[in-house]
């Protein structure tokens, strides 16, 4: 309750709790909003406080299955934290634009990620000197631009299993595609979007620096502990088979010096129990016969 409570106060700081104007507002956001203040409605924290953590136990369970959560935030006051908390835990994002078909058509979006990679690796190449200066200075300011879209999603090689979108009614496209594909979707949700439209909401203040932040940041902070439990459930089960096949061999050594041994006195004891010599009858040299040569 404690750690609610300083969750709360936290989010109340960072100006999660302002919304939109009145006049702006989604009916559907009704059950989260606590009042309405000179025009401006205000977000239930307790609303928030709870999605949020909701939204982060469903977010650590999806890394900690290995799968892949995809940020998007193109909007100017978003872009640097949400790309600077993708890095952190290594996942995929899109922060300059959106691409049409980034996930519906994403066999064409990767054949341009690989033609970024190859441009990438022939400037690289110290031994390339068959280029003039204008075809290198041409081919760096196309790599530059296609990193500047791609560069996000360069390591990304299949579909991910979720979206955590910052705003969703300006990521409308992206969520629309997702939508269409089945994948999860979490966002942040402001009093003049639809939250119905996600599977999972965050009503929080989607403009605010601050509230960005912090909301993502929490975010991060779960899918890095689902990453670490996953690593440490990957070594146990390494260290486990480790240690069965150190057992197995140590039995197979056991089996082959007791089948050694059983050989070596079945061996001996055939040895000195050889086939003895039958003495002739009668105990004495063989007399010659009657009758017989001289």
């Amino acid at each position: 309750m404690e750690q609610n409570t300083s969750l709360q106060q936290q989010l109340l700081e960072a100006g999660v709790h302002f919304g939109h104007l009145k006049k702006k507002w989604n009916p559907k956001m009704l059950p989260y909003i606590f009042a309405e203040k000179k025009g401006i409605h205000i977000i239930d924290l307790n609303k928030t406080v709870d999605h949020l953590q909701e939204t982060a136990a469903a977010l650590k369970q999806i890394a900690k299955s290995g799968k892949k959560i995809m940020f998007v935030a193109t909007k100017k006051q978003a872009k640097e934290i949400v790309s600077d908390c993708a890095k952190k835990v290594n996942m995929p994002f899109a922060t300059e634009r959106w691409l049409g078909g980034m996930l519906t058509n994403f066999n064409t979006v990767r054949k341009s990620v690989k033609k970024m990679q190859s441009i990438e690796k022939l400037l690289s190449d110290t031994n390339a000197e068959s280029l003039t200066k204008k075809e290198r200075l041409t081919l760096a300011r196309d790599k530059d631009k296609m990193e500047k879209v791609l560069g996000g999603i360069a390591q990304m090689s299949r579909l991910p299993a979720a979206l955590f979108l910052v705003d969703i009614g300006h990521e409308h496209i992206a969520l629309a595609e997702a939508k269409r594909l089945g994948i999860t979707t979490f966002g942040m949700v402001d009093t003049n979007c639809d939250p119905n439209k996600v599977d999972f909401s965050i009503p929080a203040n989607d403009d605010a620096t601050k509230s960005v932040a912090i909301i993502t940041n929490y975010i991060t902070a779960a899918i890095a502990e689902g990453l670490a439990e996953r690593q440490a459930a990957k070594e146990e089960d390494e260290e486990e088979v480790d240690n069965e096949n150190e057992t197995r061999a140590a039995r197979l050594q056991a089996e082959a010096e007791a089948e050694g041994g059983n050989r070596g006195r079945g061996r001996s004891s055939e040895g000195n129990s050889g086939p003895k010599r039958r003495a002739p009858q009668g105990g004495g040299a063989r007399k010659p016969q009657a009758g017989g040569k001289r």
